[in-house]
């Protein structure tokens, strides 16, 4: 499962770059506002940082304003995915792009017969968003896992980037399920490698260490 941090902070995604878990990077509208930066202009520094793909939304709503911001946003780097939101001149536009060889990442899918349009449409990843999903009542990972069927089914290469991550069972269930990427805040991916047995392990190492009066080196 590959690994991506879904935010536009780039102190924190050069801190988990530095441990090799990350493998690309989403990004959205509210997170750029978040960030208090020019749009981009932090796109940009985000694609230095990582090699794998960096997902950059448009804001237009119609498909001849969506190919005219994407135009901007893919040459910022070759690592850029264009972003999309799952409606009808979203998907054009996703057609369009991956036509002409640019990623694309269809965003706010909420049923499984969204996911199969953007399949069809050649989406480079389908983002279905499973904690919002949860929100309102709905089981998000059966999403993942009704798309996962379909995918396999008909044997479609649009890759399941499960998004709205928001604790780390989510991330178990999407790789039991075999999704294909998972995209969390830098909080949840840290809160993975958290277990107090752990802990507790390397307190009573130390604590016993520290009785021998040994220092290595």
């Amino acid at each position: 499962m590959k690994f991506f941090a879904d935010t536009a902070d780039t102190a924190d995604i050069r801190d988990l770059a530095a441990t090799g878990l990350l493998d690309g990077v989403t990004t959205n509208p509210s997170l750029i506002a978040k960030s208090g930066r020019n749009f981009l202009e932090v796109v940009k520094e985000i694609a230095g940082i990582v090699s794998g793909p960096v997902s950059a939304e448009v804001v237009a709503l119609d498909h001849e304003g969506m190919m005219r911001e994407a135009e901007i946003v893919r040459k910022l780097a070759d690592n850029i995915a264009v972003k999309v939101p799952l409606t009808i001149d979203g998907l054009k536009t996703c057609k369009a792009l991956t036509d002409d060889g640019t990623m694309v990442n269809v965003t706010l899918c909420f049923s499984a017969n969204q996911a199969l349009l953007a399949a069809k449409a050649g989406a480079t990843f389908i983002s279905p968003f499973v904690g919002r999903h949860d929100d309102i009542g709905f089981d998000g990972m059966a999403l993942i896992s009704d798309i996962r069927l379909i995918y396999d089914n008909y044997g479609f290469d649009t890759e399941i980037l499960v998004a709205s991550v928001r604790h780390p069972v989510h991330v178990l269930e999407a790789a039991r399920i075999g999704a294909d990427v998972m995209t969390a805040p830098p909080a949840v991916i840290r809160q993975l490698v958290k277990h107090p047995l752990t802990d507790k392990g390397i307190e009573g190492f130390l604590a016993d260490w520290a009785k021998t009066g040994q220092t290595i080196g």
